[in-house]
This record gives structure tokens, C-alpha cells and sequence, in this order.
């Protein structure tokens, strides 16, 4: 009987070794969950950057309001019978540095 008490011990020792620390443990498992939640994170955020890519390709195949605004913004286009005005803030810099 103690032989076959003593076999249980070990193996219940050795099972509770495999489960803390051995390959496929309690750690790693743990461990890759923490990776999954990051990794379904950083999905979420790229899907809702590829959804507003679709929006803005969309709206640039649709119609010319979104060119024309990119066109605006981007190159500084101005319609025909315009006027553009540019507002600059901030310190005034010398263009021209004088020589010493």
C-alpha cells in the first residue's frame, strides 16, 4: 500500500510540475491570452482606420466635392472669382539672415 501511495505522490508531483511550468502551463496560457486581447485590440483600431479608408475612397469616386477639397487643402487651389486669403501666426522669422 505505501508503494502504491508513494506512486501516486510522484505523479501528482509530476502533473502539478507540467501544469505550473512545463510546456503548455498555466504561465503560457496566461500569457497568450494577455497576446490575443492585445492583438484584438490593435484589430479593432485598424479596422475602424481601413472603414474611414473606404469612406474617403468612396467619396473620392463618387463625386468632385472631395477633390475639390483635397485639392484645396493639400495644393492651395483657389475657384475662379476668389479671393485667399492666408493667415500666418506665430513669430515673425528673418527670411534673409544678416551676414556677419
Amino acid at each position: 500500500m505505501k508503494r502504491i501511495s508513494a506512486c501516486l505522490v510522484i505523479l501528482f508531483a509530476l502533473l502539478q510540475y507540467r501544469l505550473w511550468s512545463g510546456e503548455n502551463s498555466l504561465r503560457e496560457y496566461f500569457g497568450l491570452q494577455k497576446q490575443i486581447q492585445a492583438q484584438k485590440l490593435s484589430n479593432e483600431k485598424l479596422i475602424a482606420r481601413n472603414q474611414i479608408l473606404k469612406e474617403e475612397i468612396a467619396d473620392l469616386k463618387g463625386g468632385t466635392e472631395a477633390l475639390e477639397e483635397r485639392a484645396r487643402n493639400e495644393l492651395g487651389l483657389v475657384k475662379e472669382g476668389e479671393t485667399f486669403y492666408r493667415v500666418v501666426t506665430g513669430k515673425k522669422q528673418n527670411r534673409f539672415p544678416e551676414s556677419q
